[in-house]
């Protein structure tokens, strides 16, 4: 694991769609990188979780974000905004996942800071081997920021 980041890795999903979170949970257990998986439904979900308002007065600080586009009340693109102008919270590693490959959402999610950018594959068994690549990189390979 990561040397700089104490315990096990803690990943926010942020994915309004139930059957993809359940893929990305069941892609993220199979693997041995010890972590804590919390997921919200939309982008307001997503900074209240962040900002430790509303119903997540309680919530600890993501050391990566697993974040989609396409989401009712406030998508992925202003969340992204958001975080990145953050000063609290902008170190936070973003990974946009979702299911467009357009160029103007990559280039978007990239001029809004995106750490990386993934296109949710259609096909069961690729969205599992992306999933846990994602994991892997994140809880082995990176050096995440220290938690605050």
């Amino acid at each position: 694991m990561a040397g700089s980041t104490p315990g096990p890795v803690r990943i926010l999903v942020v994915d309004d769609d139930p059957g993809d979170v359940l893929m990305i949970e069941e892609a993220l257990a199979d693997s041995d990188v010890d972590k804590v998986i919390d997921v919200v439904s939309d982008g307001q979900e997503a900074m209240e979780f962040l900002r430790q308002s509303g119903r997540h007065t309680e919530a600890r600080r993501p050391d990566v974000i697993l974040l989609d586009l396409n989401m009712p009340r406030m998508d992925g693109r202003q969340v992204l905004g958001e975080v990145k102008q953050d000063d609290d919270l902008r170190t936070i590693p973003i990974v946009v996942l979702t299911t467009s490959n357009a160029d103007t959402d990559i280039v978007g999610s990239y001029t809004l800071q995106a750490n990386a950018y993934v296109t949710k594959p259609i096909d069961l068994d690729d969205f599992n081997d992306v999933v846990r690549r994602i994991d892997e990189f994140f809880g082995r390979v990176v050096v995440l920021p220290k938690r605050v």
